[in-house]
């Protein structure tokens, strides 16, 4: 018993399960919109657990698929399949559990989520090999994001509407702009392994450029969401801080300085993310 658990925690820690705080914010938000209130509990149970499935599978097809790579970067090597701390063999194993969760959990939201499921999971695949081929391997990882907040709305309606698809891009432009900072730790080795990303094809300060258009594209989305769902000045003044909080971020890393990038990725979109639930619930449910 002990030895599973440890694999478990090995597997947890491998996957970084606490990040899940990055996209589970943006599928509330998106059932919040939805419903114009509260969802039930038994519709909040089964998104968070679709999207703690969908996370689960995603991170761990990734270590999964990278493992060969990882080995070979210096800043990856300890990760738990190249460290030896876990087999391929049970990762797999944990990467079906979790698929064959995030399906169940669409099977009872509604037929229409679980339609939608295949693809995400195509999609969650597809990202763990893009940057073999392609720069635009975090725009992918943004569509795997954006599907929260469509997803959640699904489960609530039944139905994919404008203001989820204006919602799912905002997020596919934050996420695809942080990962564009958090993919500048790897630029030199990205280079001389072959691997493509926009800090390869752009450099630092192009990829630096290139972050700050994407997020502030995420921005004009929020604001576009704003005022289609005819949105109270509670949900204003989160679109606010969220700027606020990105313009502290790109301030972090301002002339290409990576000291900070810890602070900028984990802590700075974690805020984001949270800020944009809250001012979203609390606007919707003052009305």
């Amino acid at each position: 018993m002990t030895s599973i658990m440890t694999k478990i925690r090995v597997f947890l820690e491998m996957i970084k399960f606490s990040h899940t705080i990055f996209a589970l914010p943006f599928a509330l938000t998106g059932a919040l919109l939805a419903a114009g209130g509260l969802p039930t509990i038994y519709q909040t149970f089964w998104i968070i657990i679709a999207m703690v499935g969908a996370r689960t599978t995603a991170m761990a097809m990734n270590r999964l698929i990278d493992a060969d790579i990882d080995a070979m970067n210096p800043r990856t090597a300890i990760r738990a399949i190249p460290a030896g701390l876990i087999s391929k063999g049970l990762t797999f194993a944990f990467i079906i559990a979790a698929a064959a969760l995030m399906m169940l959990a669409a099977y009872m939201l509604n037929p229409l989520c679980l339609k939608l499921s295949p693809i995400a999971l195509f999609f969650l695949l597809l990202y763990s090999y893009c940057k073999r081929f392609t720069a635009l391997a975090h725009v992918v990882l943004g569509i795997c994001l954006a599907a929260a907040p469509i997803g959640a709305w699904a489960a609530m309606r039944g139905t994919i509407d404008a203001p989820a698809l204006l919602l799912g891009a905002a997020v596919l432009f934050w996420v695809a702009g942080f990962d564009i900072l958090y993919s500048l730790q790897d630029l030199d080795f990205d280079r001389s392994a072959g691997l493509h990303s926009i800090p390869v094809l752009l450099g630092v300060n192009g990829s630096l450029r290139a972050a700050r258009i994407f997020h502030l594209i995420m921005i004009g989305l929020l604001f576009s969401l704003f005022f289609i769902m005819h949105l109270g000045p509670i949900f204003l003044f989160g679109i606010f801080v969220v700027t606020a909080m990105l313009l502290y971020e790109h301030r972090l890393l301002r002339g290409g300085n990576l000291d900070n990038l810890d602070a900028a990725f984990f802590n700075m979109n974690g805020y984001i993310s949270v800020a944009i639930v809250f001012f979203t619930a609390a606007d919707v449910l003052s009305k």
